[in-house]
């Protein structure tokens, strides 16, 4: 995408993340998401906002319209502000009732209770695959039998004539 390098309006970039003036206005006098390019410095300045503001804000209200109370949002900022090397938009966040979670490749850990770790993210792609390698590793002439007669050759490692897939 290209982005105007003088960045956004505030007016501009309340329309494009989809909040009002008043919120975007708010948002910024409360520290929540300050513009990175111009700030308010008086009666007349205008603010200028960066494309990776308008990330962030879009984070906000994405969170505000799950149901996340903004005082909620302002501490999982604080939290992915502090602990990301990334964009905050690059974030996985996963909601809970009223908690927030981010997944942080294997673990999901609450950003909302200092990233305390609450659950390990158990990745099922494989284990259909595991099963079928232990079933030929164990009974080898089972998928021999299962084999098509067509005389094509066996993918290695794959067994769905064996076992019919669920």
């Amino acid at each position: 995408m290209v982005v105007d390098e003088e960045g956004f309006s505030g007016t501009r970039t309340a329309q494009v993340v989809g909040i009002s003036y008043r919120q975007l206005d708010y948002w910024a006098r409360t520290n929540l998401i300050r513009p990175s390019l111009a700030d308010a410095t008086g009666s007349g300045s205008r603010r200028r906002y960066s494309y990776r503001d308008l990330l962030e804000l879009k984070v906000v209200k994405k969170l505000i319209d799950a149901g996340i109370r903004l005082e909620s949002v302002r501490e999982v900022f604080t939290y992915l502000r502090e602990h990301m090397n990334t964009d905050v938009a690059s974030a996985h966040l996963v909601i809970s009732g009223n908690d927030v979670l981010l997944c942080d490749g294997d673990d999901l850990i609450t950003v909302l209770r200092q990233g305390q770790g609450v659950l390990n993210v158990l990745p099922l792609a494989g284990v259909k695959e595991e099963l079928d390698e232990g079933i030929v590793a164990l009974h080898p002439r089972m998928a021999a039998a299962n084999a098509p007669e067509t005389g094509a050759p066996e993918v290695e490692g794959e067994v769905a004539t064996a076992i019919p897939a669920r």
